[in-house]
């Protein structure tokens, strides 16, 4: 292979070999005899400098950096050109390169696994498997052959061919929501999406909504989405704040429209019990249907996550993964240098997850206290509140930022705010941003469309809200009424 690319180059074929071994992902580690390491390296260093590469210049190079004799000397280069008959066959001598590299890798690996099994150190056999799975997978990722260009170019025409042809379809998995469809144009593949906000606001409810319409295959109110026939689309739910059965009590009692915490209190009069037990029987019924998955493992470690994520892709071919949420997460890798790179790890890992699986994961954040300190009334929160790090801002390819004006003190009292939640799509690395209004019923813990109705009717109580604190106008005298009629 080596005397493939000085032949080339006497050639002047512009180092082809060389341009196919990169292309190929060889690397100076790629070859096993430290001699040929060399020569490769110092090729690809005359390479980068627009040298002229050719067995005089090569063993030149080799000389003025003090590397010839180990090498071989000039005999060794020259026995590089002398051994091989032609570089026609240049594309078949690199593969075996790359096998070779590739057969020791998968050997050094099995053997760092096996060390990690008999390590004694008290790891979970768990972590190991992840640990295990994301280092084999990388090897083969390393080694991947680059998407070709023209079937990229193809496959996107195809679906934009297909969104001219429907009349209501999206180009991403839809969310249930309309108005945040409209603005997302759907749940993208390999789009890593946050939904952010301060504690109790509700992020969690919001993105079990999100994952119950998606599995569903039905918008928030139940209707089927358009063009998919009500195909449901298998979700992977992550769990690291709640319990598997607080969600399912959630989902449940949001789907039925039955207050939990009524339930919970015993608050519910009699007459009110028979039509909430049909509601939740309804609604239970649907949701044993769902393809749902939970895994509610506390402190993952990121590795272990992204494992557990591609047995489940490969087992039952999840289309939507949700995490909740990132802060919860461990890199037990970095975790001693600090919990910014810790988290600046683990939302880089979240990215590379959605590429390598090609399906969306809406991850939950956190928010800094800033937003309450900047002295705004509103409380608006910004990009540079999420909580941690700014790596997460980086990674996203949508950040909405989701905040309810009658938690906030300034706005608390009034009548307009009481069912209203704010979702701004501060950052869409693929389409608009701004925020969304959407309803939200504090009693089901459930988000719902803001329909114009909504909008009329909360102008209307602002208004009546407005008239009735209104001073009542003054009395007027009845000289002063005589000249006004007759003005």
């Amino acid at each position: 292979m080596l005397g493939s690319i000085l032949l080339d180059a006497d050639a002047g074929d512009n180092l082809r070999v060389l341009d196919l071994c990169l292309t190929h992902g060889l690397e100076p580690d790629s070859f096993y005899d430290p001699r040929n390491r060399i020569l490769f390296e110092t090729l690809l260093e005359m390479s980068q400098a627009t040298m002229p590469v050719d067995a005089i210049t090569l063993n030149e190079q080799l000389r003025a950096t003090g590397r010839l004799e180990a090498v071989g000397g000039v005999t060794a280069v020259e026995s590089l050109v002398n051994a091989t008959p032609t570089s026609a066959h240049a594309e078949y001598y690199i593969d075996i390169v790359r096998q070779k590299h590739v057969l020791r890798k998968l050997i050094n690996t099995a053997r760092e696994t096996e060390r990690k099994c008999y390590g004694g150190d008290g790891r979970n056999a768990d972590v190991i498997l992840g640990e295990a799975e994301t280092a084999f997978l990388g090897i083969g990722g390393e080694t991947a052959v680059r998407t070709d260009w023209k079937s990229a170019v193809d496959r996107t025409f195809k679906s934009i061919e297909r969104l001219f042809e429907s009349t209501g379809m999206i180009e991403g998995l839809p969310t249930g929501f309309k108005h945040i469809d409209e603005k997302l144009l759907g749940l993208k593949k390999s789009e890593m999406i946050v939904i952010a906000a301060r504690p109790s606001v509700g992020k969690t409810s919001f993105a079990m909504n999100i994952a119950e319409c998606v599995a569903m295959g039905a918008d928030i109110n139940g209707r089927p989405f358009e063009g998919e026939n009500g195909r449901k689309h298998p979700v992977l739910i992550f769990s690291l704040e709640m319990d598997a059965d607080s969600l399912a009590k959630r989902m449940l009692c949001g789907r039925a429209h039955v207050s939990s915490w009524r339930i919970a209190r015993n608050l519910m009069p009699r007459t009110e019990k028979a039509d909430a037990t049909a509601s939740l029987i309804r609604a239970a019924g649907e949701l044993k249907q769902a393809p749902i998955f939970i895994d509610d493992a506390s402190g993952l470690d990121i590795a272990d996550l992204r494992a557990r994520a591609r047995r489940m892709k490969r087992q039952h071919g999840i289309e939507l993964v949700v995490i909740d949420y990132l802060q919860l997460c461990q890199c037990r890798e970095v975790s001693k240098q600090g919990r910014q790179i810790e988290v600046s790890r683990i939302s880089g890992q979240i990215k590379s997850m959605a590429k390598e699986l090609q399906i969306p994961v809406i991850v939950l954040s956190q928010l800094s206290r800033a937003n309450e300190q900047r002295g705004d009334k509103n409380e608006v929160p910004k990009l540079s509140d999420l909580r941690d790090s700014g790596a997460i801002e980086q990674d996203a390819d949508v950040v909405m930022m989701l905040r309810r004006p009658s938690m906030v003190r300034a706005t608390r009292d009034d009548v307009e705010t009481q069912n209203l939640a704010i979702v701004d799509v501060a950052k869409h690395r693929n389409g608009e941003t701004g925020d969304v209004k959407m309803n939200f019923f504090r009693d089901f813990v459930r988000f719902g469309d803001r329909s114009q109705k909504d909008e009329t009717a909360e102008a209307e109580d602002v208004q009546r809200q407005m008239d009735e604190s209104a001073p009542p106008p003054p009395e007027m005298h009845q000289d002063e009424i005589i000249i006004e009629d007759l003005m």
